[in-house]
Order: C-alpha cells, then sequence, then structure tokens
C-alpha cells in the first residue's frame, strides 16, 4: 500500500463542488460533510473502505477503497477518487482518479476524469468507459471512449474500440480494435445510446483501422 500513499495523501483543504447545484466551495479535509452555501444540500464528505459485500449507493466528496476481499455491487457509486483491488460489479462515477488494481469483469458503468490500470492486472469491461484520460500498464478488454489521451505503456495490452482525442501507444504496448481520432468523431460518438456495444462506422477519413494486434515500433 506504500505505493497508493502520494495518492491517498491529501491538503490541509480541499475545493468540492455540490453535487447538486455545482457550486465549489473549500473545506477542511478533516471534515466528513458539509452543507453548500448555495442550496443547502448534505455534502458527504467520508471515505469508505469496503472490505465486504456491498450494495448501498454511495454519493460522497471522498475516496471509494474496495480492498481486495471487498465485493462493490451498488447501482450507483459516486466519489472523487476510488481504489479498485476487489470486485466491481456495480456502477462507478468518479470526478478524480479510478487506479484498478485488480483482474477480473466489471459489469457496470464506469467512468472518470482517469483512469489507470495497473501492471499485471487483467480486466474485462463489459459497459463503454468514458473517461477523459486512460493509462493502461497491465492488460484491458472493452470500448473506451476519452476525450482526452488513451496511453498504453510498455507491456500494457488494449482490446477494444476506441474513440478519443488522442492515443499513444508506446514501444512495447500493443492495441487491437478500431480507433477513431478526434474532436468531430467525439461529437458522433456522444449521439450514440449509451449501451450501445459498438463504436459506430467513423467519420469519413478519420479513421484508423487494425485488424490485428499492432506492437508500437
Amino acid at each position: 500500500m506504500q505505493r497508493f500513499d502520494g495518492f491517498w495523501k491529501s491538503k490541509r483543504t480541499n475545493v468540492i463542488e455540490c453535487f447538486d447545484c455545482q457550486r465549489k466551495q473549500e473545506v477542511s479535509s478533516a471534515a466528513t460533510s458539509t452543507i453548500c452555501p448555495s442550496c443547502s444540500a448534505h455534502i458527504d464528505l467520508s471515505d469508505y473502505k469496503i472490505a465486504t459485500s456491498f450494495s448501498r449507493s454511495i454519493r460522497t466528496k471522498g475516496e471509494v477503497h474496495v480492498t481486495t476481499k471487498g465485493d462493490l455491487s451498488s447501482s450507483s457509486v459516486r466519489c472523487r477518487r476510488a481504489l479498485i483491488e476487489g470486485r466491481l460489479r456495480g456502477n462507478l462515477d468518479c470526478a478524480g482518479t479510478i487506479v484498478i488494481n485488480t483482474s477480473g469483469k466489471i459489469l457496470g458503468k464506469v467512468s472518470a476524469s482517469e483512469i489507470v490500470v495497473e501492471k499485471r492486472c487483467e480486466v474485462h469491461f463489459f459497459r463503454r468507459v468514458r473517461v477523459s484520460n486512460i493509462e493502461i500498464r497491465g492488460r484491458m478488454s472493452g470500448e473506451v471512449v476519452a476525450n482526452g489521451m488513451v496511453t498504453i505503456r510498455k507491456n500494457g495490452v488494449l482490446e477494444g474500440n476506441v474513440t478519443a482525442k488522442a492515443i499513444n501507444v508506446e514501444k512495447g504496448g500493443t492495441f487491437s480494435g478500431q480507433v477513431v481520432v478526434g474532436r468531430r468523431a467525439l461529437q458522433q460518438t456522444e449521439l450514440l445510446p449509451s449501451e450501445s456495444p459498438n463504436v459506430s462506422e467513423p467519420p469519413e477519413g478519420s479513421i484508423s483501422s487494425l485488424a490485428r494486434p499492432l506492437p508500437a515500433t
């Protein structure tokens, strides 16, 4: 867990945004809850550590940690950051970074500002993954829609269709699937049903099709 010490460290104060009215405010990092000064909504700031089976909804500006023995199957989880070391079968929406340090199938919807798939991990996403940026150090399969960068590190593997603003495959990394790059492609993807299993036919002149795994050179 020492690897994640820097990831979990918080500042003395944090700037949070209300779930309901999006009003931003500064709060102490030691606080466990607060009230929105604009709409008076209650805002949970607690951190959640899931070490057993857990199915209740979570809406917090804190962090969610699913341990190796944890099983998160909630239909709705919203948080600031997340570390997944156990099972994730529910839906997860993260304002910051999701670190995936486990192997297996992820059945629910996952969206985040950033996702990191760690080394020696092998995950399969059944639903479309929506992110700003994603970094793959292990092995991942599934459909990705990223309005930023998709990065496949050395020895990383991504199998599935990708729609992104940009993609970077480092030497030793492997990508297999279709890739559609550019702002226009992202606008077209937003028109697709959220549960569509595949990326639609790309706009003319904006696609590179990869019929087989393409190692970086």
